[in-house]
């Protein structure tokens, strides 16, 4: 028989296509709202997933770990600052994408927990926007240079 159920996870999936979809449209208060969390476990799972993806995705940019590929944090003049110096989303952004990077997946959910349970509303908000946006702009490069993209997430981006 046929199980109409749907799982946690392709929940979650659902949301972040349907954020990824309202960004790519350029409606970021419309991509928060779809993926508002009825749980802080939920909004755990989704930020997690969204940074698992740009993960997998940087990993197929640096050709499996054997041409490295830099992260840069630029300040709204346009000038390079180091990850520590960063506003906070933005420092647990680039901290959390490292440790999925090199595999510590642990490192990378206490990053996202800690955000969640001390940061301020729009902290969080700003978390999430940046892991909508690199998920984006890295699925394009990947798809430009023909290199695999989750199907869930090309999906959403498809013109």
């Amino acid at each position: 028989m046929f199980d109409r159920r749907v799982s946690s996870e392709q929940k979650i999936v659902a949301k972040a296509q349907r954020a990824l979809v309202a960004m790519r449209l350029g409606r970021d208060d419309d991509a928060l709202d779809e993926v508002a969390p009825s749980s802080t476990a939920e909004m755990r799972e989704l930020v997690l997933l969204l940074f698992g993806e740009c993960s997998t995705m940087v990993s197929a940019l640096g050709d499996g770990g054997s041409a490295p590929v830099k992260v840069q944090v630029f300040d709204e003049a346009g000038e390079e600052v180091p990850i520590d110096e960063a506003d906070p989303p933005v420092r647990t952004a680039v901290r959390t994408l490292l440790a999925e990077v090199h595999g510590n997946t642990e490192a990378a959910e206490e990053q996202v927990e800690i955000a969640l349970s001390s940061a301020a509303p729009d902290e969080v908000n700003s978390l999430v926007l940046q892991a909508l946006r690199w998920t984006i702009r890295l699925s394009a490069e990947c798809l430009d240079r023909d290199l695999p993209v989750t199907d869930w997430v090309h999906e959403a981006l498809a013109d």
